[in-house]
């Protein structure tokens, strides 16, 4: 059944994949109308996200952030399809790293680092990175259920020399570089909930109390990793520049989750300048009246 699935999807997306923007820009047009006004997909989990986040806003300012977000959400389904087949030229035309001396200073310095992020604007394409970067970049991706669509989607994202590690085997594989003392970028989004019982911290974000990855801090800590932030803007339809931010090259003389509160801090002051541009369709906040029950279970298993 999964190869059934992928010889009658595949061929569709790869024609949609060579297109031209403008035109799959037409079609996202037409689909964001569809989503958005007669399916609704998950509107009622978006709506809701941003009343959260965002509680001095009122329902007209919610609903018109809720719609450009639409529209920008149909426009990254498209900008993932065409990457696919998207070209050097292009792909360093339309993602631009404006101060990518950030990385390549530490990295002649020999460091290895922590490149966070968050799933804000257009986090896909940065896949084209090692075009810029003195460093192999490795990202931890979720794999994907279908193999075959697997196979497809690891090449294109890895036709410019980025490496997608799936997020099982990615601790494994940062440890053999290590080891082997291979300087290396680590891409890690950190900006998604835990699962509760694996959390081992919690903070406010985005005016909620939510369980927080702290994997970022963890590995910097234990191996002296720099890490850097990287914030990635839309300057228009189908182009976007991602700057970076230095967060720390003296990881350890930080207290524990100091580096995490810091994380989100600039996460969220980058969300607030365009919040139309983030990922709302989970549940962000759906952990947020756990967070009593989960102290009271750390505190009777110590």
């Amino acid at each position: 059944m999964k190869l059934l699935i992928f010889i009658i999807v595949y061929p569709l997306i790869w024609i949609l994949s060579i297109l031209p923007m403008r035109l799959l820009y037409i079609i996202s047009d037409f689909f964001r109308l569809v989503v958005f006004n007669f399916i609704g997909y998950r509107k009622k989990v978006v709506i809701q996200n941003l009343k959260m986040a965002f509680p001095d806003k009122n329902d007209k300012e919610i609903k018109s952030i809720a719609k450009k977000f639409y529209k920008h959400f149909i426009d990254l389904i498209f900008e993932s399809i065409k990457s696919f087949t998207i070209s050097k030229k292009q792909i360093e035309k339309r993602y631009v790293y404006k101060n990518i001396e950030v990385i390549n200073n530490l990295a002649a310095q020999g460091r290895s680092i922590i490149l966070s992020g968050s799933h804000q604007a257009n986090w896909e394409l940065s896949f084209g990175l090692p075009l810029k970067a003195n460093l192999s970049c490795y990202g931890a991706y979720t794999r994907i259920q279908n193999p075959y669509f697997e196979k497809v989607i690891k090449s294109s994202r890895t036709k410019f020399g980025y490496d997608g590690v799936p997020t099982g085997l990615f601790n494994k594989k940062l440890e053999e570089r290590v080891k082997n003392n291979i300087q290396s970028l680590y891409v890690l989004l950190s900006d998604q909930s835990p699962q509760v019982h694996k959390t081992r911290y919690w903070a406010t974000f985005l005016n909620n109390w939510v369980p927080v990855h702290t994997g970022m801090e963890i590995l910097a800590k234990k191996y002296n990793f720099a890490i850097v932030n990287m914030n990635v803007t839309k300057v228009k339809r189908g182009y976007y520049e991602a700057n970076f931010e230095l967060i720390t090259e003296t990881p350890k003389e930080f207290e524990n989750f100091e580096i995490t509160d810091k994380y989100l801090k600039i996460t969220e002051a980058h969300i607030k300048t365009q919040p139309e541009f983030y990922l709302w369709t989970h549940k962000r906040f759906k952990h947020k009246d756990k967070y009593e029950q989960w102290l009271e279970n750390r505190k009777a298993s110590q």
